[in-house]
């Protein structure tokens, strides 16, 4: 099965990912982390050429969940090759209140981050929640029309809660299992 995930920074994309990945038992990949070699000394941007042929490795893969907000073309063919996309569409105020927690959280030590936790990062992270609001999620549904088929749209915690307990059958199909 192949699944992508969509939403605003904060939207809680990575969380989905791991609980499917875990469930599911198929590998996730953070598409920051195809965009950045990751490094204790700090983070490396990979080449064009580098990223695009990372993802293509991923989405050969007969199993993948890739998550994150990239919407740029490199990463357009998650979307086509998916047999399923979700969006993840909490409010505008939930992902705010999700960006302070996380930030006092990782500046607590309570919480890691593939990131320096920087105040300057930490406003950006509005800028991009902002961003996404005006500017992504219309484009997404624009862009990927075609797609909306297999899009399941979860917008509170419980729509994420059902989603997970919905059983796979053998063609990647969801169903209750009652």
């Amino acid at each position: 099965m192949k699944i992508r995930i969509i939403g605003s920074v904060a939207s809680g994309k990575t969380t989905l990912a791991r609980r499917l990945s875990a469930k599911l038992n198929i590998p996730y990949y953070e598409l920051d982390n195809v965009v950045w070699k990751r490094h204790e000394t700090g983070d490396i941007r990979r080449t064009d050429k580098e990223m695009k042929d990372y993802l293509n490795e991923i989405v050969q893969a007969e199993d993948w969940i890739t998550e994150g907000v990239h919407g740029e073309e490199w990463v357009a063919s998650t979307f086509t090759k998916a047999d399923e996309i979700i969006f993840l569409d909490p409010s505008y105020s939930a992902r705010t209140f999700r960006i302070i927690k996380r930030f006092v959280r990782q500046k607590l030590r309570l919480e890691k981050a593939h990131y320096q936790s920087t105040f300057k990062i930490f406003l950006k992270m509005f800028k991009w929640n902002r961003h996404f609001e005006e500017i992504g999620k219309p484009a997404f549904y624009e862009k990927y029309e075609g797609t909306l088929d297999k899009t399941v749209v979860l917008k509170k915690n419980a729509d994420i809660k059902n989603y997970l307990s919905l059983e796979v059958n053998h063609n990647g199909n969801r169903f209750e299992n009652n």
